[in-house]
């Protein structure tokens, strides 16, 4: 059993979460701030969960094809996205950001306003009162978003096959290398796929169950 879809859907994995980490932190603390306008961020940001996948990769085609003027605009660096490995990584990316926007945003909106207040009055910058009062005390749910993002981001399908398509050893991820197996009537490596995949996913949970519980014991 060739273990390519493993190591791409493992590498485009962490490279997603690493970009959804930063950008969902960051839009979180944003709007959770904004005085004006958080709904329509909001559901702006969340879209994507509430998408098919299928849609948003279509979405995602439509931005970043060759026919676009972003897509045309790459073409003159020589940069693609469509079928490439930058296009998975990409739609990992936007599926599984809402997940970790959301799980953020709700740990920030649970830290108690009266302590940011009080250190505002003290003269504290935004930036420190970010790194050291807010992050710190909200690690929690920032490592369920980042593990949520993950999970997403690992068993995408919908939008990677639409824009990133099944090119093996490119693009072919555990999902689409199951998908194609089943296309091809091979149940036999469907099954073996599946069961790898599983055994995987479940031995992560258990891992996360053990940090998180180590991060809140930590905070007590």
């Amino acid at each position: 059993m060739e273990i390519n879809p493993l190591l791409i859907t493992l590498k485009t994995s962490a490279v997603a979460t690493v970009i959804t980490f930063f950008a969902g932190i960051f839009l979180a603390y944003v709007v959770c701030n904004m005085k004006r306008g958080k709904s329509p961020v909001d559901a702006i940001i969340m879209l994507p969960l509430v998408l098919p996948p299928t849609v948003a990769g279509f979405f995602l085609l439509l931005v970043f094809g060759k026919r676009s003027a972003f897509g045309q605009f790459m073409l003159q660096f020589d940069i693609t996205f469509v079928f490439t490995w930058k296009a998975a990584v990409i739609a990992a990316a936007v599926v599984a950001l809402p997940l970790m926007y959301r799980t953020t945003r709700g740990a920030f909106e649970q830290l108690d306003p009266n302590i940011i207040s009080a250190a505002r009055t003290l003269g504290v910058s935004e930036s420190k009162i970010f790194w050291r009062i807010v992050l710190p005390n909200e690690r929690a749910g920032i490592l369920a978003g980042t593990v949520l993002a993950f999970t997403r981001a690992a068993g995408e399908f919908g939008a990677t096959i639409i824009f990133a398509g099944n090119v093996p050893g490119v693009t072919q991820t555990m999902s689409t290398a199951i998908y194609a197996a089943v296309q091809a009537n091979d149940y036999d490596m469907a099954f073996k796929w599946a069961i790898l995949w599983a055994i995987l996913l479940a031995t992560f949970s258990m891992v996360f169950i053990f940090a998180m519980n180590a991060v809140i014991k930590g905070r007590h």
